[in-house]
């Protein structure tokens, strides 16, 4: 069976792209180019069938992801059924599977079969889960025991996967010349690191990257290739190892793309606003136009319990200067395992971040909900105005209308829009 990728260098139109472009402002034919040259994916393991798959890239609507999965402290399949549902109720684009705590082949299972969006997942987060649970020190982990971790999750069904192939031996020499505040922030990137630091040889994810390509290209799996030393202070952004490490994918982006295999690039992390847009740009350079995965990213460092707000800034930014996908960011970031309510605001942040950028990409229809919304303001038609909400149920819980529906309570008979009428 051809990939997606293969599909549309052949000029097919599969079913995937039928469905991926039905809320999106371009056609079929438009999606399967861009799939072709490498702008735009269409996660969709062979293995899973997702009645709702979406492409992310060039021309498409800013998508949004939504991490979850259990953790050591916290490894129960009840909350997780909560914040799956959370997620999809936010409207979601993608959920991805974190779990490092508990039966992961059990969590992998449920996502897969109630998500009716594309699952990715972090394979080496299963192997080193294993590992700790053996009491087996990282550094004994064998190149062939992750290559069949890999290949197991692939075979599951698992739509995309995060690969930190750029972190090598050169790029970890790199990091090591650079006084960073926080060296690394990536629990994939830091689990290969130590590995290579303490047996001395290669990363196996660059050096048997033909392997991995195999495996992807077998179950069309799109690779999505982790920034590993993404900065994880605003200070630390847009330095050589970032750097070193965003060319080393951009390469590696297109031997997957000669292999018929889908491809995208993850991107940082902790950005200062005025770095964000020269970040996306140096990514669409260096790796010739790939879709574009980002951690928020985040302008300030000091907004504990509040870094949704901090990514859907960035968030929005980013997006307008070409990011394709955010990957959501919740109000416990850096304090905790997120709950059901969390990934909700998560999401719908996420959301607006990612409408924001579509209003300033000039997507085909991306302002028309907003004219809507301006002339139920216009109108004091407060049943459309919960219409248009990005949120409706928000809405609908937060109005607050005068008797005679001519005003909320915030302004009553001193209604701006009413006396203008007059």
């Amino acid at each position: 069976m051809a990939t997606q990728l293969e599909s549309a260098r052949a000029g097919i139109i599969t079913n995937e792209m039928k469905k991926a472009v039905e809320k999106e402002p371009i056609s079929a034919e438009q999606l399967r180019d861009l799939i072709a040259a490498g702008l735009s994916v269409l996660p969709s393991n062979v293995k899973h069938s997702i009645s709702d798959p979406r492409a992310i890239g060039k021309n498409l609507k800013t998508k949004v992801n939504a991490n979850l999965g259990s953790s050591g402290e916290c490894c129960s399949l009840d909350p997780e059924k909560e914040k799956l549902e959370a997620a999809l109720r936010a409207g979601a684009d993608s959920i991805m599977d974190l779990s490092t705590g508990g039966e992961l082949p059990a969590f992998r299972s449920f996502y897969l079969e109630n998500s009716p969006v594309m699952v990715g997942a972090v394979p080496i987060y299963w192997m080193a889960t294993e590992m700790v649970q053996q009491n087996r020190p990282l550094d004994t982990m064998d190149a062939d025991e992750l290559f069949r971790t890999i290949e197991r999750q692939c075979s599951e069904g698992i739509d995309y996967i995060t690969v930190h192939c750029g972190v090598t031996l050169e790029s970890v020499k790199k990091l090591e010349a650079y006084e960073r505040i926080m060296p690394c922030v990536s629990r994939g990137g830091s689990i290969l690191m130590m590995w290579m630091r303490k047996n001395g040889k290669q990363n196996p994810l660059y050096e048997y990257y033909d392997d991995l390509l195999s495996i992807a290209y077998k179950y069309d799996v799109t690779l999505s290739l982790g920034d590993g030393f993404r900065p994880g202070a605003i200070l630390d952004a847009t330095d050589g190892p970032q750097l070193e490490e965003l060319m080393i994918l951009g390469d590696l982006a297109r031997r997957a793309r000669k292999r018929n295999v889908q491809v995208m690039i993850e991107g940082p992390g902790h950005v200062p606003l005025n770095q964000i847009t020269a970040n996306v740009l140096l990514q669409k350079k260096l790796c010739d136009g790939a879709p574009f995965y980002i951690l928020g990213p985040l302008p300030t460092d000091i907004a504990a319990g509040y870094d949704h707000i901090t990514a859907a800034i960035g968030g929005a930014i980013a997006g307008a200067a070409g990011a394709d996908y955010l990957c959501y960011v919740t109000p416990a970031e850096h304090l905790g395992l997120p709950t059901a309510d969390d990934v909700y605001q998560g999401v719908m942040a996420g959301r607006i971040a990612a409408h924001i950028a579509d209003i300033a990409k000039e997507l085909p229809g991306a302002i028309e909900a907003d004219r809507r919304m301006s002339v139920a303001r216009r109108d004091l038609d407060w049943d459309a105005m919960v219409r248009e909400a990005i949120d409706p149920e928000l809405v609908k819980k937060r109005l607050q209308i005068t008797e005679d529906r001519e005003g909320c309570t915030m302004c009553g008979k001193l209604c701006a829009v009413k006396i203008s009428r007059i």
